[in-house]
């Protein structure tokens, strides 16, 4: 909705005639002037009249907006804002009908709900599709640039007269190949849903990769009918309910117009045919069938993952493409080497005393036992990188992340005195050590 003082607004900006408010400058004049302009309303909106329709002007001079116009000067008119067709498309207001097709055909390809897969992509085309219809049209064209929506739907042209967007856009890519689509409406094709499978790796199959054999149930094509889902022997005749068009158009009268929607037909599927179902299928064209497949797991992935495999998915419907498989991965933990992407983490425990005068430890890491060299005078919870002992970098074999260790200095709790007399000695010697430097 879009709110503004009537006396600095454009009337024709809201689609309203400017005869109606001819001489006014203010709402106080209107609402003066009610019986003049209440007569000029009803000779509008009379059946001779293809300017406005009796409802659009109900909607905006009810009772209670009268009531409200009587209030006083300055009073707010709410109106709706109309679409503005050319902002829909990306033109300007003198683009030329070659740029508006153009700039329809490139933002009606990308919208396709047979391209477009997100939510709102088929609203946003049959926005598209009805801003095109009308700016394409030289009349509706006209009639809208000077009095917008409104005096489209008053001239009989509102938005129950656009014809089926799917249709529109058939005609325009006539020739050009289309969508190379599999919708039902146009072929008859449908294609085929996408299948997942979840598979379970321990840490090492994730970190080197791995060949792994799965075994899926997916739809296949039924071998009885070859996919048709008619009963072998039997002739398909023209669906009733859609003409043989696959899709059915419904329309539903709103206060702002009439809405079509164009959808499957329930009756066909989208096949645009009926006939005897197979009995194997139950005409449904396709039948679960079990398959195994030989899958080739990359290096460095991990939980989450996800592997694709073109057209193994189910089978399409009535010569339609096959859907793909996705396998999602879900990789088991290791007790003892934690992953942080390509990086491995590993803590190692060492004495006071090999920490004050270095020493060799054994380290576990993917590629099995290794010697880590721990330097004399190492501090608690220092790290020490082991280089290119990580994760392979994704489709990167040869590229590897490293392993950090991090030690953990351990100091005992008891000492023997043979432990604890060697200690105090050590601790005399460093007291001199120090004092001797401080004399300096």
């Amino acid at each position: 909705m879009a709110i503004a003082p009537f006396g600095n607004t454009s009337a024709t900006q809201w689609g309203i005639h400017p005869q109606i408010f001819a001489g006014s400058t203010g709402l106080g004049k209107i609402a003066s002037s009610r019986n003049n302009a209440t007569s000029r309303i009803r000779f509008m909106a009379a059946p001779c009249s293809s300017f406005f329709s009796r409802d659009s002007l109900h909607a905006l001079f009810d009772k209670g907006s009268s009531q409200t116009l009587h209030r006083r000067r300055g009073s707010r008119l709410i109106v709706r804002a109309d679409a503005d067709y050319y902002s829909v498309l990306g033109v300007s207001r003198n683009s030329s009908k070659s740029e508006i097709k153009s700039a329809y055909r490139k933002l009606a390809r990308s919208c396709h709900p047979d391209v477009n897969k997100e939510p709102g992509a088929e609203q946003k085309f049959k926005e598209l599709s009805n801003a095109y219809e009308v700016l394409s049209d030289d009349e509706k064209r006209s009639i809208y640039d000077t009095y917008g929506e409104a005096g489209l739907k008053g001239s009989g042209m509102g938005m129950g007269d656009f014809s089926n967007p799917f249709d529109l856009f058939e005609t325009l890519f006539e020739g050009m190949g289309g969508m190379g689509g599999s919708r039902g409406s146009w072929n008859g094709a449908v294609e085929g849903e996408d299948e997942y499978y979840s598979l379970v790796l321990n840490f090492k199959e994730a970190v080197f990769g791995v060949e792994k054999e799965i075994e899926i149930r997916r739809l296949e094509s039924c071998g009885t009918c070859n996919g048709s889902g008619a009963k072998p022997g039997t002739k398909s005749s023209k669906c009733s309910t859609c003409g043989g068009q696959g899709r059915v158009v419904t329309s539903t009268r709103t206060p702002l117009g009439i809405f079509q929607q164009s959808m499957t037909c329930s009756s066909c599927n989208g096949t645009g045919e009926t006939s005897t179902p197979c009995s194997t299928c139950s005409g449904e064209g396709r039948v679960r069938k079990t398959k195994r497949i030989s899958l080739k797991v990359p290096a460095g992935v991990d939980s989450g993952s996800r592997l694709r495999v073109r057209n193994e998915g189910n089978a399409g419907r009535r010569g339609g493409s096959p859907g793909d498989l996705f396998v999602i991965l879900e990789v088991i933990p290791d007790p003892v080497l934690k992953r942080d992407d390509t990086n491995i983490l590993y803590t190692c425990k060492v004495s006071y005393i090999d920490a004050i005068l270095g020493t060799t430890i054994k380290v576990p890491t993917v590629d099995g036992m290794v010697d880590l060299k721990i330097p004399a005078g190492t501090q608690p919870s220092s790290t020490l990188v082991m280089a290119k002992k990580g994760v392979p970098l994704l489709n990167k074999k040869n590229m590897r992340g490293d392993q950090l260790v991090r030690v953990q200095v351990e100091i005992p709790k008891k000492l023997s005195k043979e432990e604890r007399k060697l200690v105090e000695e050590l601790a005399d010697l460093s007291k001199g050590k120090t004092a001797a430097t401080s004399r300096r």
